[in-house]
């Protein structure tokens, strides 16, 4: 097994080939730390180390191949890693699909609610074992301004019973809120050191943002980049909520300015449907029937 020094950290990012997941990443990389670019396509994986070691020579980084989409990917994806270290300090959930057109996953679920919740609760459950072998490691998870006024339809998950793509983004990050709130909930209950915790990046210019799919024509990027916050900006939530050491577990964080849109990171208050704990509970029994993975936490 592949050991780290006493300093060096370990890191893993989804979705770390652009956007917030890459900003996030060059900030690791500058800090020294050992960075696992986690992402579905590796050439865009590899471009993205690239860019990070221009301006870290010396960062250690690697790209390892998980599709979200997938469970027999987010298996491979952790036994490969536990294979090779023995500590994980920090996981960070950003991948995240937006308002696709109706699409499935390889496991059947709808895109969005697939990639975006349901990849990430396997990826955490089957990481799980090292986190809890790595003192105050922490899980970060990436929920939207869009969990607000969203609720979890149990009856129609897959989609198959009409499908509305915001409603279902929305549906999505209330999920992975729920998820962060919860899973922080129960490392509490059994006296763990490492924390969760959820935070959004208010409202970023990022390749998240597409018209059906396709790239946006340059004139709009100008807009954007004119009226929405930069992805360096929008990855600052992600770090603090990573690194500041005020945080003790089940905080929520996003940026501080009109509406929570852009600015500096703070601790907010998230939509009340996040409190309803039967329904907590409910959504994690269903994505452990659905995924296969339950979470040990007596280890």
């Amino acid at each position: 097994m592949e050991s780290t020094t006493l300093t060096e950290k370990t890191v893993i990012i989804t979705g770390a080939n652009s956007g917030l997941g890459l900003e996030t990443a060059k900030h690791f990389a500058r800090l020294g730390e050992r960075v696992i670019l986690a992402v579905r396509d590796l050439e865009k994986g590899k471009a993205a180390e690239q860019e990070i070691r221009e301006e870290s020579p010396e960062a250690t980084i690697e790209v390892m191949h998980l599709d979200l989409s997938d469970l027999e990917s987010v298996r491979t994806f952790a036994d490969q890693f536990i294979s090779r270290f023995d500590s994980l300090d920090l996981l960070i959930n950003n991948a995240g699909v937006m308002t696709p057109p109706y699409a499935k996953t390889k496991d059947g679920f709808e895109l969005q609610f697939g990639s975006n919740h349901l990849g990430h609760f396997a990826l955490t459950g089957l990481l799980l074992p090292l986190l809890l072998n790595t003192e105050n490691s922490r899980v970060v998870t990436l929920s939207s301004l869009a969990h607000r006024n969203a609720s979890i339809d149990f009856d129609n998950l897959d989609g198959s019973k009409g499908y509305k793509a915001m409603k279902f983004y929305g549906q999505s990050k209330l999920a992975n809120l729920m998820f962060a709130t919860e899973l922080d909930k129960r490392l509490k209950q059994h006296g763990l050191s490492t924390l969760s915790i959820a935070c959004h990046p208010g409202i970023s210019s990022t390749n998240l943002f597409k018209l059906g799919g396709r790239e946006m024509p340059r004139i709009f990027k100008g807009l954007m980049n004119r009226y929405l916050q930069p992805a360096t900006m929008g990855a600052l939530p992600t770090v603090y909520a990573a690194t500041d050491p005020g945080i003790t577990g089940g905080e929520y964080v996003g940026p501080d300015g009109k509406g929570q849109r852009r600015g500096y990171p703070t601790i907010e208050k998230p939509d009340p449907a996040v409190n309803d704990e039967a329904t907590r509970q409910k959504l994690w029994d269903v994505s452990e029937k659905l995924t296969g993975v339950t979470f040990d936490f007596n280890q």
